[in-house]
């Protein structure tokens, strides 16, 4: 038997293995780097363990993605194929890719708020799109460079790690720096266990920061985006979503409207179903559509009405009497039948391009109304929303496809029939629903954010639990947590927060 061959074999394959540990730790540090920009995403932590568990866990996790790596897929190919110069030409070209995949997940997370991930498919594909469109050039020069640079690191370390072998294996740099690495990890484990059993959100909010660790809760995700009442967690053990300090910011500059069309508007909010038959009967001509979403709170849904906003921000707006950012003399709103939001009435003209109208009389539309919009309120007490039937003039908003919420009828309203859309784009979260694209929206009430998705209805409330309903039937559908949704749902209700 020839054993020459086979220690040959042995000795390449040894080789190989030594270089490939040290290949990984250069390869370590440039993970630390590109992830660096996770940690300049979001708010960062305010408190010591926070920061603590927040470097510890960038060390060890990053290190341990690219260890793990490393274990399956250079490592199987050392022993297998034990050639030097294939092995490291293979491992640089591998190493590429994952570095490359890694700074394009960093990318979509600062960009989107989550990580890569086939749910999250149509809003990564349109993120990169929309950047190659833009700047289709620069595009293409930056991703093109950073995939050459990436390259290029790989092939250097491929060759210096290589090339001194012998002089690496006699630094004692890699038992140390493995130990400390081994310790980051145990530690942010550690950290975490103990966070989340006493509640210390500074530490779990950071649950899904990094790719590949911790799902994320709806705890975390309020936490992580400023929604948590923190305090009175811990004091009442009641997780409250917090609107109750947020700082209500008017866009500014305020876009023109520069083909502003005359129109007049009448919405009439009845207080039940009967009421608004008889309205429907003696008007007669007005189309009605099922998908009406509405909170079951009147209060919230009036505000939403008259503002285009979720109730989200109801507390800021009504303490400061502020007027609705979109509202002008020619723009002007007047409000009947909701007392606390009768500030309004002080800045309205005569003959108000738009009139709400909420109470228990039947009100004739005035003689000159261009479009007509009529619903009554729900009284599901049992639910924070409920759907309805809406009545409106407008034959095109009777086909439209999905949900429609009370926001969207003054989006529509200023954005459509007074052909003002820049203003009411800028200003409202409603959706003109002449514009209308996707079936999706977010509001809130009681405490609870509301986010809808085509017939799927997610409601995270102020326990920081969540459950998904059917908008057409009502009944509670077993399914998890859209986390690329959601993100984009709550990034959407905070617009107007800074």
């Amino acid at each position: 038997m020839n054993l020459s061959q086979h220690n040959q074999f042995s000795s390449k394959a040894s080789q190989l293995l030594s270089w490939g540990h040290w290949f990984t730790f250069a390869n370590i540090g440039l993970a630390l780097f590109i992830s660096l920009s996770y940690l300049f995403a979001d708010s960062p932590p305010t408190s010591f363990m926070g920061i603590t568990y927040m470097l510890v866990t960038w060390l060890s996790h990053t290190s341990f993605i690219a260890f793990l790596a490393f274990v399956l897929t250079v490592f199987p190919l050392s022993l297998i194929f034990p050639y030097p110069r294939h092995i490291r030409g293979m491992a640089a070209v591998i190493a590429t890719f994952g570095a490359s995949l890694l700074t394009l997940d960093a990318y979509v997370y600062v960009n989107l708020g989550y990580h890569l991930s086939t749910s999250a498919l149509p809003e990564i594909i349109s993120l990169l799109w929309h950047r190659l469109t833009s700047s289709p050039a620069l595009t293409t020069l930056f991703a093109g460079g950073i995939v050459l640079l990436i390259l290029g690191f790989q092939l250097v370390a491929s060759n210096l790690t290589w090339r001194h072998l012998a002089r690496l294996k006699q630094f004692k740099f890699a038992r140390y720096a493995s130990s400390f690495l081994v310790i980051c990890f145990a530690l942010s484990h550690s950290i975490h266990i103990w966070a989340d059993a006493n509640l210390k959100f500074d530490v779990t909010k950071q649950d899904n920061v990094l790719p590949l660790s911790y799902p994320t809760t709806a705890k975390s995700l309020l936490a992580k985006n400023d929604l948590l009442d923190i305090e009175t967690y811990k004091q009442a053990h009641s997780v409250k979503i917090n609107n109750q300090n947020i700082n209500y910011q008017i866009p500014t500059p305020l876009e023109k409207c520069e083909d502003y069309t005359q129109a007049n508007i009448d919405i009439f909010v009845f207080e039940t179903d009967q009421q608004l038959a008889d309205f429907i009967s003696e008007n007669k001509g007005l189309h009605k559509t099922e998908q009406f979403l509405q909170p079951t709170n009147h209060s919230d849904m009036l505000f939403s009405l008259v503002y285009g906003l979720p109730a989200f921000y109801k507390v800021a707006i009504i303490e400061e009497h502020t007027l609705p950012a979109w509202q002008s003399q020619r723009r002007s709103i007047e409000v009947s039948g909701i007392d606390e939001l009768s500030f309004i009435n002080d800045q309205a003209h005569t003959n108000s391009a738009i009139r709400v109208i909420s109470g228990s009389k039947v009100v004739s539309p005035r003689d000159n109304t261009t479009q007509i919009f009529a619903f009554s309120l729900v009284n599901d007490t049992q639910e924070v929303v409920s759907t309805s039937t809406l009545y409106s003039s407008d034959k095109r908003i009777s086909k439209v496809e999905g949900l429609i919420q009370p926001s969207d009828l003054i989006a529509t309203s200023v954005g459509q029939y007074l052909n003002c859309k820049a203003i009411a784009k800028q200003t409202m979260l409603g959706v003109n629903l002449y514009k209308k694209k996707d079936n999706m929206g977010v509001n809130y009430s009681q405490g609870v954010v509301i986010a809808y998705k085509k017939d799927r209805i997610t409601l995270i409330d102020s326990d920081g639990n969540f459950k998904n309903i059917s908008a057409a039937e009502g009944f509670s559908i077993e399914q998890g947590l859209d986390i690329p949704f959601l993100v984009q749902s709550i990034k959407k209700l905070k617009t107007f927060t800074q």
